[in-house]
Formats: structure tokens, sequence, C-alpha cells
């Protein structure tokens, strides 16, 4: 089943430590249903001292969060998505506030013409 998000999207998070702010999603993990999105989730890593860093480091890190959290944004505003199927049999996602496509899921599935 194709997911609703797809890297590049701005979402809107719905739930969670994070909830109301939105970003930009950087990575998606069909298999475990997960999104990493810019600036959401950050936690801070400490890293040992090494040669290349002699005092350490505390860095943040944006960890993944579920898809089911968040919602793409369509004209500033988050939606639902709708899965179309157009006349030359290609898929689309649909934001269900507006109508506005989202972007392509398969492309046309009809075959060219024998010559």
């Amino acid at each position: 089943m194709p997911s609703h998000i797809r890297k590049g999207d701005v979402v809107f998070v719905r739930s969670g430590a994070d909830k109301g702010k939105t970003g930009e999603v950087v990575s998606v993990d069909p298999q475990s249903s997960t999104c990493v999105v810019k600036g959401i989730n950050l936690r801070t890593k400490h890293l040992k001292p090494n040669q290349m860093r002699p005092k350490g480091a505390m860095v943040k890190v944006e960890l993944p969060i579920h898809i089911s959290k968040v919602s793409p944004m369509a004209d500033g505003k988050p939606t639902r998505v709708r899965f179309t199927v157009k006349a030359d049999g290609s898929k689309v996602r649909v934001a269900a506030k507006g109508g506005k496509e989202l972007g392509a899921v398969s492309p046309s599935r009809k075959s060219k013409k024998a010559k």
C-alpha cells in the first residue's frame, strides 16, 4: 500500500511533544512506517572524546516519528490524502481538502500502441 507521506513533503505534526509544528520530510522508512522530519523530534546525543573531537560533543539528532502522527500540508493547512487513478492509468495523491494534487504514486499503466 502506498504511503501518504513522501520525501520532500511539508508535514504538520498532529501529536507528541512537537504537536503543531511543521517541517520537511527528510526520509521515509516503509518497513517500520516511520519518517524523519527536519527540526522535529530532536534528541541530544553525547559523543565520547576522540582524536577528531578531543573534548567530545553534544549533537542534536532528528529521530524518526511514526507516519500516522504527521499529515501533509496543502495550501498551508494539514489535510488527509486520497489516492485517485487518472484517465491515463496513473495513480496520484490528492489532498482531501481542496483536491490539490500532491504527487504521482505510479506512472501511466496504459501500454503503448503496437506499430
